[in-house]
């Protein structure tokens, strides 16, 4: 018998600790789907998620972080219009400053209130739980 498995893979947002208000990173994706993306990608066969995060936000944006938490664990299968996937997300602080690199046609800086509306994937909904989760404290909710 033969399964089908969601795909695992991971997603970073990474504040900026040397920047006023801490703002985060976000890529604009080179590759379908298009648009504004947090830093993430596959987990290799092998690997921890901790470790695919800290190499992930180094590929795409050429820092290293320091995991702070993880948020939460997003497994909706129509998250990503390729193939079932579930993130992994976590929160990372770096210094510095960010580069596109890999799959990433730039990079951007961003406030809360400067967010791109065209997010890919699932990732206002992560983003919109992060927030919550910066200023009060609270993860999302299960389910």
């Amino acid at each position: 018998m033969s399964y089908r498995n969601p795909v695992p893979t991971v997603d970073i947002i990474i504040e900026l600790l040397d920047r006023p208000q801490r703002p985060i990173i976000l890529i604009e994706r080179q590759n379908e789907p298009h648009g504004w993306a947090i830093p993430g990608g596959f987990v290799d066969y092998g690997e921890r998620v901790e470790i695919a995060a800290v190499r992930e936000a180094l590929e795409e944006v050429c820092l290293d972080v320091s995991l702070v938490s993880l948020l939460g664990v997003y497994s909706d299968p129509q998250r990503d219009p390729r193939q079932h996937t579930m993130s992994a997300v976590f929160v990372a602080t770096a210094i510095g400053t960010p580069q596109a690199a890999d799959d990433a046609k730039t990079v951007g800086i961003f406030q809360q209130w400067e967010i791109p509306t065209n997010l890919c994937f699932d990732h206002a909904q992560i983003l919109q739980d992060y927030w919550h989760y910066r200023h009060y404290g609270q993860r999302p909710s299960l389910g």
